[in-house]
């Protein structure tokens, strides 16, 4: 049965900063473990961050799942890409088959896959992982008018945020973003060129892999699309230039964050999606893991404009949500330190006891 999402509004969604007047507590608690201070390295940061995002809660990490949204750009009508829109929805059977990269990552790390159609342009059949959230078939071409309507960034926002709050109230723990969409790195360019701001030329890479001139091709297009507009607010930006999948990962970001859950950051795009999100409400930063550095141009740049710094640098470039997937262990070993690693006083004491479930399978 094919999932239709909720469009209820969720733009005024409140969301509550972490306490990080609390920081000190759990450091002193992960000092406090049965290791040499400081010897996890940034794992410990982690577990702090977990600490904060889930209080007074003890962090779960158990059911994580990674959303991908998929949506086609009408700025790939002037040839910003090596592929047409068609491959867009051909990636999209190809999650729901199971046979991506997302899906053997997601199966190797004990992740869920859930596929949501934002914007595909094509008719997609009724299928289990996937959502029906489709605003429209593919944005408008965004160097000769505005990418989306006021109206739709709006909805997009709210869908992507009910789709992800609705998933956390069913029982998940951790909630990953990625995306899927020919022509999306054109828009997420403009994106972070207006609101980083920084200059169009740092944020516009090869994508799915466009040679020198390609690269050129797409900096003429970005820098017309650019000049069509001076809009500078989040929302207004967003309408402009975005596309609908990163309109709906900005809305995931806040969904989460108002749920007070950790929300794992994909690459350039979702990073890109995380940007709007944070201008638009600043506390979800704190709740945002950024999970490794992609080779795309503009994403170390975009990283230092967050003031983030990601768990992995593995040379991927892919998108789907993989990287963010390949986090997740990370997230759930950073968690075991508060909930499963032995203090150091119990050690030295002699105190301690096999857990029963230990006892009873050993």
């Amino acid at each position: 049965m094919r999932t239709k999402a909720s469009s209820a509004e969720s733009n005024d969604l409140q969301i509550e900063p972490i306490d990080r007047s609390l920081e000190p507590q759990f450091r002193a608690r992960i000092d406090g473990k049965a290791k040499p201070l400081g010897s996890l390295g940034r794992l410990e940061d982690l577990a702090v961050q977990l600490g904060l995002i889930w209080h007074p809660l003890v962090p779960r990490t158990g059911r994580a799942a990674v959303f991908v949204f998929a949506a086609d750009h009408g700025i790939v009508a002037e040839g910003v890409s090596l592929y047409p829109a068609s491959v867009t929805r051909a990636m999209v059977a190809t999650y729901l088959a199971g046979r991506a990269g997302v899906n053997a990552f997601a199966k190797a790390s004990g992740v869920d896959v859930q596929v949501i159609d934002a914007g595909v342009d094509g008719d997609i059949p009724a299928h289990p992982g996937l959502i029906d959230a489709k605003i429209r078939r593919g944005s408008r071409n965004a160097a000769r008018e505005s990418a989306l309507t006021s109206r739709e960034a709006s909805d997009c926002l709210a869908r992507g945020s009910s789709i992800v709050a609705a998933s956390i109230d069913a029982g998940t723990d951790v909630v990953a973003i990625g995306e899927m969409g020919i022509g999306n790195t054109t828009s997420a360019a403009l994106l972070m060129h207006r609101l980083a701001p920084v200059p169009l030329a740092d944020c516009v890479g090869a994508g799915a892999g466009l040679d020198a001139a390609g690269i050129a091709r797409k900096l003429a297009v970005a820098e017309r699309a650019a000049s069509r507009s001076d809009a500078t607010s989040p929302l207004d930006v967003l309408a402009e230039f975005g596309g609908y999948e990163i309109a709906m990962m900005a809305g995931a970001v806040l969904g989460s964050a108002g749920r007070r859950r950790p929300v794992i950051i994909d690459g350039f795009i979702a990073t890109v999606a995380t940007l709007v999100a944070v201008r638009l409400q600043p506390a979800a930063r704190g709740y945002c893991v950024f999970s490794h550095r992609s080779a795309e141009r503009g994403h170390s740049l975009l990283l230092e404009v967050l003031d983030a710094k990601p768990y992995l640098d593995l040379g991927l470039r892919l998108g789907e949500g993989t990287g963010a997937v390949m986090a997740v262990p990370l997230l759930r070993a950073a968690a075991g330190i508060l909930t499963g690693m032995a203090d150091l006083s119990d050690v030295l004491a002699g105190t301690l006891e096999t857990p029963a479930a230990d006892r009873q399978h050993g």
